[in-house]
Order: structure tokens, then sequence, then C-alpha cells
């Protein structure tokens, strides 16, 4: 990222390190242990099980968008979290890369990783999304790893995914709904005590537009929204035409 010298890419750099050292804080230490428990089998309350029972939902509308067969193929896992969505993507043959800012989630994805996958395997990593050090990949999945930024920031970090992609990429952003533009204004996801950075609702015609002119070469071809309770989030496919 730091190669592009224009003001409008500095803005946007400046704005995606100060949120993404806002989530290592969050994940890292104020909700470490509950979400922990939301990525895991233990009871939670109503409004966490409704949360679960969304990001499973989405979990599966995503990775049902990547081939079956993911054998010789590398998958970036960006913001792979504790670790879900990466191992179900290494059963089906993939070499993935599993990266999240937050060191503690990635710590727990290594530790609940089954020792057997197949041909698949992971590389886990802590750190940005966004560094080409991580290489080439076939897929790129985010999912709700981008929620918390505006548009024209999801965009840019697009841009800078899809250098690095030759096949799909397949994230999610957070809808522009009545819902969640009233928990946008009061700050409403999780009790106080561990309550996330905003989640930033986006207008989904207005950041495909942004998509459209910033990715030529690009095309948006599926849209699925999720929504459970608490959790509403919308899936959107990338491909290359």
């Amino acid at each position: 990222m730091a190669t592009r010298a224009s003001s409008g890419f500095d803005q946007h750099g400046s704005r995606f390190a100060a949120q993404r050292d806002k989530l290592t804080t969050y994940f890292d230490s104020t909700a470490r242990k509950a979400w922990i428990d939301l990525t895991s089998d233990a009871k939670v309350s109503g409004i966490r099980a409704t949360v679960r029972a969304g990001r499973d939902a989405m979990r599966e509308v995503l990775l049902n968008w990547l081939p079956h067969d993911l054998r010789r193929k590398r998958v970036l896992d960006a913001g792979c979290g504790t670790g879900a969505l990466s191992v179900l993507a290494a059963r089906r043959g993939a070499e993935v890369v599993g990266v999240d800012v937050a060191g503690g989630l990635v710590a727990i994805a290594h530790e609940r990783c089954p020792s057997f996958l197949g041909h698949g395997r992971i590389h886990w990593r802590v750190g940005d999304m966004l560094d080409p050090a991580h290489g080439r990949f076939d897929h790129v999945v985010a999912m709700d790893s981008l929620i918390h930024y505006r548009p024209e920031d999801i965009v840019s970090t697009l841009v800078s995914l899809a250098e690095r992609c030759d096949g799909s990429i397949v994230f999610t952003h957070a809808p522009s709904t009545p819902m969640l533009r009233a928990m946008h204004t009061t700050g409403l996801l999780f009790p106080r005590s561990d309550r996330a950075p905003a989640i930033v609702p986006v207008r989904q015609a207005d950041l495909i537009n942004r998509i459209e002119a910033a990715l030529p070469g690009w095309q948006v071809r599926r849209s699925q929204r999720i929504g459970s309770g608490f959790y509403i989030s919308n899936a959107l496919e990338l491909v290359r035409d």
C-alpha cells in the first residue's frame, strides 16, 4: 500500500491504519474472551446466539461461492479470527493463509486447528491482510473484516487485494438498514464492556458503483444478505471479467 503516493490514498491509508489499530486493541484485550466464546460451542446470551447463527450462515454462503475443489489453490482468509473458515477451506484442499491483526485470536485459531486437514494446509499469520508478503492468491475471503470501514476505504482495500488475486474476492459489508443505522448511532451491538469499534452501514448501490469505477476488469456477480437478530451482513462476490 505504501508505494502509492496520492493524497487520497494517504488519507485512506491513515484512516485504515487507525481503525485497524482500534480493532487490534478490541479483539486482543477488551473482548477477547467474548469472541472466543462466540466462535465456540460455549453457551452465550440470546443476543450473541443470534450473532453466532448469522455468522455461521454467512460463512456457509461465502464458502459456497468458492469452488468445491480447492486443491492446488491458494486462499487468503483476510481477517481470519479464530479460524473456522480457514479450516473449512483447507479441508477442500486449499493452501490457506489465515491472517488477522489480533494475535490472540490467531493463537486460538492455531490451537483449534485439526491436526489432519487432508490435502489442505494453513499458514497462520498475525498482521495486515494487505501485506504483499502474503503472496498471490486464487481466491480472497474477507468475512466481516471490512464492516468497520467507510465505503472509500473498503474500495481502496479491495483494489489492493485485487492486485494479488487471480480469481475471486468474496467479502461482506454492513448494509444500510434502519436497524444497523440505529445501532451505529447508539453504539449498541454488545454490552458496553466489550463493545466493538463502530460498524459502518454502507449503501450497497453506492458501494457497487465505487467498485466498478475503481476495478475495471472485475464485476459483482452475486450478492446475498444474512439477517439473524443482531447480525446483519451483506455478501458480495467479485470476479474477473
